[in-house]
C-alpha cells in the first residue's frame, strides 16, 4: 500500500492504514519526502500492540532521499526514529539523482544538484544492511543500463527496482534485465497515478482495460492491477478510500486469459511519471529526460 500523504492530514493516514490492515494489506510503502512516516509508524505500532498484526507479518519499505546520499545510515536511522521501529524490511535509494543536504522538497531547483556517486552511495546502503538497519537494499526509478552500471561495484545485488509499470508502460526490457540477475520489480502507479497532479485515468478508461474488466464482471482498476501480478511483480497501489481498497484487493481474485493479456500487449505505451524536473543543462548530471532514463522513454 502506497502512503505518500499529499494533502491528508496524519490522522487520516494512519486509518487509512488500519483500515488496510485489517483487509489484510501487510506491505506499507513510505519515503522520507512522502512526509507520511511518522503516520506509518504510528499506525503499524498501534496494530502490532492491538494484536491486529505481527511485526513479522508486514513489510514496511522508505527510501533514502536525494539530499541524504551522502549518509545512507544517517538517513535510515532518522526514518526508524520517525517510524519508531528498530529497523525496515526494505530501503530504496529513491533516485539516482543527488541533491545538496538541505533540499526537504522533491522538485529541485538548478542550484540544488550535487555530483552523483553512486558507487559511494550503494556503500552507505550496503552498510546500512550490515548494521541490520535493513533487512533489505535496493532502488527506485533505475534504467536497465543504470542496474547494470551499479551491479558493477555493488557487492550486494538489489533486492528490488521500485518503477512505474503499468498496462500503458510495460517495462519489457527492464523486467528482462531485472529477472536475469534476480532483480524482483516493484510496480508503482500501477493503475497510472490517477489522483496524483501528475497522474493520468489513462490507463483505466483505455477502451481495452475497459472491455476486459466488462468481460470479466470486474473493474478496470482491478484489470490493471492482476497485469502487474501476471507479470511478476508487486503492485503498490495507493488509495485512503475504502471502497477502492477493498476493490483493489479483489484483484487477487481475478484470473486473466492469455487473450486478455495480448490484448494488453497491443495498447500503446507513455510513461507518465518522466522527471523532467530532475534533468537541466548546467547542474543536474542528466542533461535531458532521455538521459535521465538512458533512453528507456
Amino acid at each position: 500500500m502506497g502512503t505518500y500523504s499529499g494533502e491528508n492530514d496524519r490522522e487520516t493516514t494512519e486509518t487509512a492504514i488500519r483500515t488496510a490492515i485489517k483487509m489484510g494489506y501487510r506491505h506499507f510503502d513510505t519515503a522520507k519526502i512522502y512526509g507520511s512516516e511518522l503516520a506509518v509508524g504510528n499506525a503499524l505500532r498501534r496494530a502490532i500492540h492491538e494484536g491486529l498484526v505481527e511485526r513479522e507479518d508486514i513489510h514496511v519499505t522508505s527510501k533514502l532521499w536525494s539530499s541524504d546520499h551522502h549518509d545512507p545510515v544517517t538517513a535510515l536511522q532518522q526514518t526508524l526514529q520517525r517510524l519508531g521501529m528498530e529497523y525496515i524490511d526494505m530501503y530504496l535509494v529513491h533516485w539516482p539523482v543527488a541533491l545538496k543536504p538541505w533540499v526537504d522538497y522533491p522538485i529541485p531547483a538548478e542550484e540544488d544538484f550535487e555530483e552523483l556517486d553512486m558507487e559511494n552511495t550503494w556503500s552507505g546502503m550496503e552498510r546500512c544492511l550490515e548494521m541490520g538497519l535493513c533487512r533489505s537494499i535496493g532502488v527506485s526509478n533505475f534504467s536497465s543500463t543504470k542496474i547494470q552500471h551499479l551491479l558493477d561495484f555493488a557487492c550486494v545485488t538489489p533486492v528490488v527496482n521500485q518503477v512505474e509499470m503499468h498496462p500503458m508502460w510495460r517495462q519489457r526490457k527492464l523486467r528482462s534485465i531485472c529477472r536475469e540477475y534476480g532483480i524482483h520489480v516493484s510496480a508503482y502507479s500501477p493503475l497510472g497515478g490517477p489522483g496524483n497532479a501528475w497522474g493520468t485515468t489513462t490507463v483505466v478508461d483505455h477502451p481495452i482495460i475497459q472491455s476486459i474488466a466488462h468481460k470479466h464482471n470486474a473493474t478496470p482498476a482491478q484489470v490493471a492491477l492482476r497485469w502487474g501480478l501476471c507479470q511478476g511483480s508487486s503492485v503498490i497501489v495507493k488509495s485512503f478510500n475504502m471502497r477502492r481498497m477493498k476493490e483493489n484487493m479483489g484483484a487477487l481474485h481475478l484470473k486473466l486469459d492469455e487473450w486478455d493479456l495480448i490484448d494488453i500487449n497491443k495498447m500503446e505505451e507513455r510513461k507518465i511519471m518522466r522527471g523532467e524536473w530532475l534533468s537541466n543543462h548546467t547542474t543536474s548530471p542528466y542533461r535531458n529526460i532521455q538521459e535521465l532514463w538512458d533512453d528507456e522513454i
